[in-house]
């Protein structure tokens, strides 16, 4: 019976549904962190009879003609990249991306990751580095006797050095990366995604230029996920998930009360 394949189909999609929403709602309060959506797609259809066919010798047309569904598939998990709300940290090295674009890691094996966590320190030589000590780039050596660290919307970073009575010195240039298509990019883990194909090449360019968002020092991105959102979807995945099991169910029933026919 087809309608048990086809109802297993759906629960397989379900799972992965809720897998999905309970990665969302795990990370509700990651930095910078992107909620994802799965997305789904029918299954081939079996055509019993084809539309548009003539059904007789005087070349009647039939016009729905017959198909009958296979299930579902996943299609995608898609990445919303919708901007999260500021959070206020006071922390000088804490900053925020409003708008578009992603910070640049350089991470141990040589290749460039992207981030939109800002939640940054310094290691051990006054390098501008992650929260697991890969280093941001464009490099930026914080003095060891800077008193106060200033980060321009534009993201140039300035130090004043002693007693705070100092002139500002510039330490480095902060910059950005963009891409044509943000949700293609491959997600590793430690808030870092990495280019593809599809997402494009990176376009690296200066914050608050046209095209680039601007940096907000003292705060950090927080989560896109909206807890409310998150629950209604999962209630309607899950009820989803027990009508499938409930078509299983019923077309085990029938197919035990064909088995019991006797002639």
């Amino acid at each position: 019976m087809q309608a048990l394949r086809t109802a297993a189909t759906g629960m397989a999609a379900q799972q992965l549904n809720v897998e999905v929403i309970s990665n969302n709602i795990a990370n509700m309060n990651t930095i910078g962190f992107k909620r994802q959506r799965a997305e789904f797609q029918d299954l081939l259809y079996q055509t019993i009879e084809r539309a548009g066919t003539q059904s007789s010798d005087q070349g009647n047309i039939v016009p729905t003609g017959i198909q009958i569904g296979a299930g579902v598939k996943a299609g995608s998990v898609y990445r919303i990249t919708q901007q999260g709300s500021m959070s206020q940290t006071q922390k000088p090295l804490d900053m925020a991306i409003q708008g578009r674009g992603y910070f640049q890691v350089l991470l141990p094996s040589g290749e460039t990751a992207y981030t939109r966590a800002g939640n940054f320190s310094t290691d051990d030589q006054g390098r501008l580095v992650t929260e697991d000590g890969y280093e941001v780039q464009p490099g930026i050596n914080i003095p060891e006797d800077a008193s106060d660290i200033q980060v321009s919307k534009s993201g140039q970073v300035q130090v004043i050095r002693g007693d705070n009575t100092g002139a500002p010195e510039v330490v480095g240039q902060l910059e950005l990366a963009t891409f044509v298509n943000d949700a293609g990019l491959d997600a590793i883990g430690d808030n870092l995604f990495m280019e593809t194909a599809a997402s494009g090449q990176a376009v690296v360019g200066q914050p608050n230029t046209v095209g680039v968002g601007s940096l907000l020092q003292g705060y950090t991105e927080a989560s896109n996920v909206d807890s409310v959102s998150e629950i209604t979807a999962l209630i309607v995945a899950q009820r989803a998930y027990e009508m499938n099991s409930k078509v299983i169910s019923a077309a085990d029933e029938m197919l035990q009360a064909t088995s019991q026919l006797k002639s």
